[in-house]
């Protein structure tokens, strides 16, 4: 509501005056100009480097039959082709993109991030770039700068500039996933599996030849710069501090020392590419981790790499080590833009510096430009969850913008193990030549009328994906809303993005239903009787409907009736594990506490520590149920947070950032939140609890419960019984007393406890609401037995999706990416229920190398 208000007055404010500004976000769609060398950006937003698997690899071609599944081509994954890269900048250049940087190519073989990535250093990789940069350089972004070149553009004054991108630089160093890996000194980093070897001097200033070199390739491939890796705590960063510098040459030991590195790559590279090429460098302006740089330092550096040359120097948030959250979805947006404006407001240098991390919407962006934080904008992951974010901010159509939920589900989990990036929200993100969505696409003859039962995360991208490419869809649901599991996930302290994904879908179904290609009914249970009176005759439900056939059945099915095929997306119910005693009235679900919002007492037991149960114990440590509680128990009212709303002081004071960045690494003491509750959290399996969460989130969720000191978890627990009283009785193991040994069924020495608790909240995992599917099933089955066949052709028409599918966690980047693809098959020949196990995406060469690097290392 704050951002739509903010955009209105800006709106309001110039439609009378200058022509030559955007009337919703003017800041952020005001030119930049970089000189008379290299001219004006069109707006000011940078595209910052993501990881993305597309960049190719430089597996050699014998390894190639011994890294393929069984259904893979050699064109699955031919390293001599980026045509999937190109498009994927392509359509960020088409969305307003003006300026865009690559995912991290390596300049030599060390510097690889994993085996055989991606690196640039022969003229041939020279030659598959240069695909990659025509495309981009195809597409012309509106702008409003009086100096702007031709080629029209709408949403703007009729003036555009060519859009541009840089290629990222990218040496890991210690944080290598291969046995190669070097760095200023002998370490081995908590996040990798190899120890780095030291580079010899004269390692290093090879080192620095191969970034120039590196340099060079990229303009001769078109480039129109490059950004240099300084932070996060990759090679240079690695050099910077005195934590991983132990040098005693002319590369370490003082400051001086121990940024000449940096200093010479960024000098040697502008005196190798000349000046109408832009040099980005990525400077770690607050490291997060202990013995890292102190500000004074950080200031020398960007005024040093000024002075050598550099175009824009873009922030660095926290070494990939660190215990402090930088890009999660539980930072509040925009928390660290401060380090940006301190050194805006110094004065000690006059290149453009460019503000990051969590800025995933227009208003925040446009509210950073205005209090003169910074020049520029860098957004990464909000272009993976929608493309086309800065045309429709720049239209006045912000509430069209599908979010980034900064959950890392999709994008950095996937790149830490090899696997092609996606998008939780926007699974075509980074699919975009395999996961095609234009908009009737869907040839007249073969469009189906779809009944979708189940409104949540799968419903929702099937209904939207489908009557998109120009199925007729009703979608049910017998809740009064939109969201299903979303809107639990949005109440979860840290999880209020979710509100977006749900205003995202809400905003797409309306112009869907406004343009006649999708009904909604909401409060509406549909049975399986249902599904056989809604259902078209068996002689229209051949895979393929003739054109006059869907022209006239069109508007029955969108009163509900004539429906070709049914997708059932129902999603899961909560699972009561059989404890005596479960039905007793302290016993509650996860579904009573986050949606019911059931009053809880102050001391809490949970049961099961997945996703969920973590989930849980945060909401419960967080929020007050007792306060919130509804009076009615079906009442969902009361106030949810916005991501607007979320406290960025609050949360820089609970994790210990020092916000003056005085401090080396800008580290101080964590004030975590206090809380009224005590929560015993308990898994029945051997080991830490919260192991399978996210790869590069589980640990936030683990260290929140640790740090409030209010949270004990167990595990190997054994549910004995509830009694009379409400109490949890579980057995553990005795200390020292064998337990249950690997491979054996014999159980060693059990104690018994008691947990006087005032609730019990059940998380132990879902089953999936596959009642109609499995009344179809058996209404086939009986009409076969008698020979009749009536119900043979619907039952065949049943499509399962999503959490009732397959209910392990409450899997929403799967949901949606299953409700996309089969969307884009369903009416293909041979498309049958039984095929939807193949609606995933495949294991790829390079994910498998990750896989047998770490069992190289032993982890």
């Amino acid at each position: 509501a704050n951002a739509n208000a903010n955009a209105n007055a800006n709106a309001n404010a110039n439609a009378n005056g200058d022509d030559e500004k955007n009337p919703y976000y003017p800041r952020l769609f005001s030119p930049l100009d970089l000189g008379p060398d290299i001219g004006v950006l069109p707006n000011r937003a940078l595209m910052g480097s993501m990881h993305t698997g597309l960049e190719g690899h430089s597996i050699p071609r014998l390894l190639m039959p011994f890294l393929k599944s069984g259904e893979e081509t050699e064109e699955d994954h031919d390293d001599a082709d980026l045509r999937e890269l190109g498009e994927y900048f392509a359509e960020r250049a088409r969305g307003g993109a003006g300026l865009m940087v690559t995912g991290g190519i390596a300049p030599n073989r060390e510097g690889w991030l994993g085996p055989f990535a991606s690196k640039l250093t022969t003229d041939d990789e020279v030659r598959l770039h240069r695909e990659v940069t025509d495309m981009v350089h195809d597409v012309d972004v509106p702008t409003y700068s009086p100096d702007g070149g031709g080629g029209g553009g709408e949403g703007g004054t009729g003036r555009s500039e060519r859009a541009r991108i840089c290629m990222q630089i990218l040496h890991a160093g210690r944080y290598a996933s291969h046995p190669f890996a070097v760095s200023c000194s002998s370490t081995k980093s908590p996040i990798s599996p190899f120890q780095a070897r030291e580079l010899s001097l004269g390692g290093v200033q090879s080192t620095v030849d191969d970034f120039v070199r590196c340099a060079v390739l990229a303009r001769e491939a078109g480039y129109d710069g490059v950004e240099i890796m300084g932070s996060e705590g990759y090679l240079i960063n690695q050099f910077l501090v005195n934590r991983t510098n132990m040098r005693t040459d002319e590369y370490g030991g003082s400051f001086r020392n121990r940024m000449k590195f940096a200093v010479d790559i960024v000098r040697r590279t502008r005196e190798a590419v000349g000046k109408d090429f832009i040099l980005i460098f990525r400077l770690s302006m607050i490291d997060l981790i202990d013995d890292g740089s102190n500000w004074d330092e950080v200031v020398q550096l960007a005024q040093a790499i000024e002075d050598a040359g550099v175009t824009i120097i873009n922030t660095g948030i926290g070494w990939h080590e660190a215990r402090v959250p930088t890009i999660a979805t539980s930072v509040p947006r925009g928390t660290f833009s401060f380090v940006t404006s301190k050194l805006r407001s110094a004065d000690a240098i006059s290149v453009p510096l460019c503000a990051t991390n969590r800025i995933n919407a227009p208003h925040v962006a446009e509210s950073l430009l205005e209090r003169n934080d910074a020049d520029l904008i860098s957004m990464a992951r909000p272009f993976l969850a929608d493309p086309y974010i800065l045309n429709k901010s720049r239209e006045g159509k912000s509430q069209e913008i599908n979010t980034c939920i900064a959950c890392n589900q999709a994008c950095l989990d996937h790149a830490f193990i090899g696997r092609t990036a996606s998008c939780l929200v926007n699974p075509r993100a980074c699919h975009e030549t395999e996961l095609v969505v234009d908009e009737d696409s869907v040839p007249k003859d073969r469009r189906l009328r779809i009944g979708v039962v189940g409104s949540g995360p799968a419903g929702m991208a099937f209904a939207s994906t489908a009557a998109t490419v120009g199925h007729r869809v009703t979608l049910y649901d017998r809740a009064a809303e939109i969201g299903g599991q979303f809107n639990m996930a949005k109440r979860i302290p840290g999880k209020e993005e979710f509100h977006e994904t749900i205003r995202y879908f809400t905003n797409t179904m309306k112009a869907l239903s406004s343009r006649g290609k999708l009904t909604l009914k909401l409060d509406t249970e549909v049975s399986y009787d249902d599904m056989e009176r809604l259902s078209s005759s068996a002689s229209t439900t051949t895979a393929t409907t003739t054109a006059a056939t869907t022209a006239t059945a069109a508007t029955t099915a969108m009163d509900g009736e004539g429906i070709d095929r049914w997708v059932i997306a129902t999603g899961v119910d909560p699972r009561m594990p059989p404890i005596p005693g479960i039905d007793h009235p302290n016993v509650l679900s996860y579904i009573d506490v986050l949606r019911h919002k059931k009053p809880v007492g102050k001391n809490v037991a949970v049961i099961g520590a997945g996703g969920i149960g973590f989930d849980v114990a945060e909401y419960l440590l967080q929020r007050d149920n007792d306060a919130d509680a509804a009076a009615d128990d079906d009442d969902d009212s009361g106030h949810d947070p916005s991501a607007d709303e979320a406290d960025p002081e609050e949360f820089l004071n609970e994790w210990g950032v020092d916000t003056s960045n005085e401090t080396r690494g800008g580290l101080t003491q964590p004030h975590p939140h206090s809380s009224k509750r005590n929560i015993v959290l308990m898994q029945r399996k051997k080991g830490k609890l919260g192991k399978g969460l996210g790869k590069t989130t589980g640990w936030i969720h683990r260290a929140t419960l640790v740090n409030s000191g209010n949270v004990e978890m167990l595990d190997q627990v054994k549910y004995e019984e509830i009694d009379d009283e409400g109490r949890l009785h579980i057995s553990l193991p005795v200390q020292g007393g064998g337990g249950n040994k690997k491979g054996s069924k014999e159980e060693g020495e059990r104690e018994r406890r008691a947990l006087d608790v005032d609730n019990i909240v059940v998380c132990a995992g879902q089953t999936s609401q596959r009642d109609l599917e499995t009344q179809a099933a058996a209404a086939k089955k009986a009409d076969h037995n008698h020979g009749s066949g009536n119900n043979l052709l619907l039952a065949d028409r049943v499509y399962t999706i999503g959490g009732a599918y397959e209910a392990l966690e409450l899997d929403a980047k799967r949901a949606i990416d299953m409700g996309t693809r089969l969307a884009l098959v369903i009416g293909d020949e041979g498309m049958i229920p039984s095929k939807i196990k193949e609606l995933r995406g495949k294991v790829g060469p390079e994910e498998k190398l990750y896989g047998m690097m770490r069992r190289l290392a032993g982890k």
